[in-house]
């Protein structure tokens, strides 16, 4: 069988503005679980996954005890790695003919001077209304950032390096487990082993993820079925096939498509296997070509 990293987004978990309660996640999650689960018949899979509104939900719990010190957000990504993980594999299991589902407590290693620690970009928490911005950097410390009509919280985000545990899941890949790892980009930790104040890019993860265990192909999964061009024009045109050099144009850090395709231009140039993005309901068509965008060299 070949080995398969998935990226999870965010709105297979949770939708945009969706309360955040253990029901409404466990219903976003079967939904996602049925095409998963029959991947993981074809394929050895490793699973990452988003966490933005969960870290978020944690971060505002902490606030709620007045005499306790906030826990950082490295503490927070694992619990939400734990969290998140406990629940895709109670689905997963449900289904037939599954192999064995292990959850993956990751690290991933950053650089204690990587520029993101300065310019905090990365969204995570619910969404806001734009008048609350004063009220909220005041009374909580955040910093906040316009997020479409929206006003999200917004954290750094900086480069993964090296996966801690990529043998231990290399290792459970091989030995025929499903396995969910480099939850919410993994918890970041600084080369000194210290954790850092961050959150780092789930695809960013999944793609550094795929390299370092030599996965046989990266798939992003999202909302969008495709890259477009001219997107939002009567012009608009899925693209099926493209090189990194052809999609290099749609790499800008823009907070939706372009971090994608950095990510998976990222690994295929380096390893020279193919990567998809598309969409979770159309999984299989995407890998065969016939939905979603796939990026080959």
């Amino acid at each position: 069988m070949k080995t398969l990293v998935v990226a999870l987004g965010g709105n297979a978990l949770l939708q945009r503005g969706e309360a955040l309660t253990v029901e409404n996640q466990y219903r976003n999650i079967d939904s996602a679980v049925p095409a998963l689960a029959k991947l993981a018949r074809t394929y050895r899979l490793a699973i990452v996954h988003g966490n933005g509104p969960q870290v978020g939900l944690l971060a505002l719990q902490n606030l709620a005890l007045q005499d306790v010190q906030p826990w950082p957000l490295d503490v927070l990504v694992a619990e939400s790695q734990g969290m998140i993980g406990y629940m895709l594999a109670q689905r997963l299991a449900k289904e037939p003919d599954m192999p064995p589902i292990t959850t993956v407590l990751t690290r991933i290693e950053v650089a204690q001077n990587d520029p993101a620690f300065d310019s905090p970009e990365k969204y995570i928490g619910p969404v806001y209304q734009p008048e609350q911005q004063a009220e909220l950097e005041a009374s909580c410390g955040w910093q906040m950032k316009r997020d479409g009509k929206y006003l999200r919280r917004v954290v750094p985000s900086p480069q993964p390096k090296r996966i801690e545990e990529s043998g231990a899941i290399e290792l459970l890949l091989k030995e025929g487990h499903l396995v969910i790892c480099s939850g919410g980009g993994g918890v970041p930790v600084t080369e000194s082993g210290k954790g850092a104040e961050a959150v780092i890019d789930k695809d960013l993860a999944a793609a550094l993820l795929a390299e370092q265990i030599d996965a046989d192909g990266l798939i992003i999964l999202t909302d969008a079925d495709a890259v477009y061009e001219n997107w939002g024009t009567p012009q608009q045109r899925a693209i099926r096939q493209a090189t990194p050099a052809e999609l290099a144009p749609f790499a800008k850090a823009d907070g939706s498509m372009g971090p994608k395709v950095a990510a998976v231009s990222g690994y295929v140039q380096r390893k020279g296997k193919p990567a998809w993005i598309g969409s979770l309901t159309r999984i299989e068509e995407t890998l065969a070509g016939e939905a979603g965008t796939c990026i080959q060299r």
